[in-house]
Parts: C-alpha cells; structure tokens; sequence
C-alpha cells in the first residue's frame, strides 16, 4: 500500500451497527432480526434504484420507505407511532466496540465519514455515539444527491481532505461498497466482521481486516 494521507469511512454496517435496532423491532414482532434484515436489504435496494433512476430522496425517506415495505412484506401491523419509534432508533445507532479504538490510534491524519446518510441522520448518530471529537469531516450523499456507488459521490472524499483518492484509505464493511470505492480509485480496506466471501465485481481491496483496530497507522 501507498502512504496514507487520510481516512475515509463508511459509517452504517462500518462504524455504526444497523441491526442495534433490533431492539426497537421486538415492538411490532417476535423475529425482529427478520424485521431488521429484511429492512436493510430493502434500504440497499431503493438507494441504489433511485440513483439509477435519478429520483433521489434522502436517507430519511429512504430508509422510511423500506421500513413500511418490509413491515407489509413479513405481514405485520404497524400503527405510524410505531413506524415513528422504529425510525428514531436510526438516530442513535451503537457503534461498534472497535471504533473508538481504532479512530484514536489514527489521530493525526484526517478521519472522514462518507455515509448515504442525511446530514441530520449522521449528526445525531455521531453525537449519540461519542464519535464527535473522533472525526474531522462528517460527509452526506446530499451534497450531490445521489448514492453510493456512484463516482460523484466518492469523490466527495479527495475533495474535502485536499488528497487525491489514491493517497486516502477508504474503509467500508459493505463488500459493494469496497467495490466501487476501490473503482473509483482509492486505496481501500475492506472490514469483514463476518468472514463473508470477497464480491465477484472485478476489482478486490488492498487489505481486508476483521476489526477496524487493526487497520494500519
């Protein structure tokens, strides 16, 4: 790998843990992981389509819409309380217990999120998480509104840290998301928490750890 001049992290499935709202699930269900699951893949599903499509909504609506369609897709009964309690739950996401750690021990370079999130979204969850003084930059899709994995939006990171994506460690646990930044041109790190099997998009991360504690100073 190259020098490192910064960082660039993913932020939901990375640093923040999507299915913590599991919890708030058991409310409408008894198999919230189903809930949860079928929620996230759906949220993947309509941010994609929606680049594709050019009709961008931000996350907030986003991830509404993918609630109510896996609430009508398992066969539950939500009342809009409900829906309103599961939503907030986005807001204070858990982050996971290596992320303190491993943003600390890489103060002294810049350290970026690049998230699909709305700007409100990713304020409350890096509040709620202790994570504001563990960051440099906090950067949202809407400035460009559009998703993930399009170029315009990797190239939020190199223009906001002032390095060009080849000298930036762009970190995700999303195996998609490796793809299309390692595309776009940064050197990039690829989380895998879950041992899952690497993509078949054509291109591979320089370096795949099983803790973002473990990615190089």
């Amino acid at each position: 790998m190259s020098p490192i001049r910064g960082y660039v992290f993913d932020a939901y499935g990375t640093l923040f843990d999507v299915h913590s709202v599991v919890e708030a699930g058991r409310e409408i269900t008894s198999d919230p992981v189903t809930l949860s699951a079928t929620w996230r893949q759906k949220q993947l599903e309509y941010t994609w389509l929606r680049a594709l499509m050019g009709t961008y909504a931000d996350f907030w609506e986003v991830t509404e819409a993918a609630l109510r369609y896996a609430i009508r897709q398992l066969g539950l009964a939500a009342t809009d309380a409900q829906i309103r309690r599961l939503m907030d739950a986005y807001l204070s996401l858990a982050c996971f217990p290596d992320v303190k750690p491993a943003l600390g021990r890489l103060a002294g370079r810049p350290r970026a999120v690049l998230s699909n999130g709305a700007p409100t979204m990713l304020a409350a969850a890096v509040t709620a998480s202790g994570l504001t003084t563990f960051l440099e930059h906090v950067i949202s899709v809407d400035r460009v509104k559009t998703y993930k994995p399009s170029p315009r939006v990797y190239a939020l990171g190199p223009e906001t840290l002032g390095a060009s994506a080849g000298e930036l460690l762009f970190v995700s646990s999303n195996g998609w998301d490796v793809a299309g930044a390692k595309a776009f041109g940064y050197q990039v790190a690829w989380c895998n928490r879950s041992g899952a099997p690497e993509e078949e998009l054509g291109v591979r991360a320089d370096l795949i750890v099983d803790a973002l504690d473990r990615l190089p100073r």
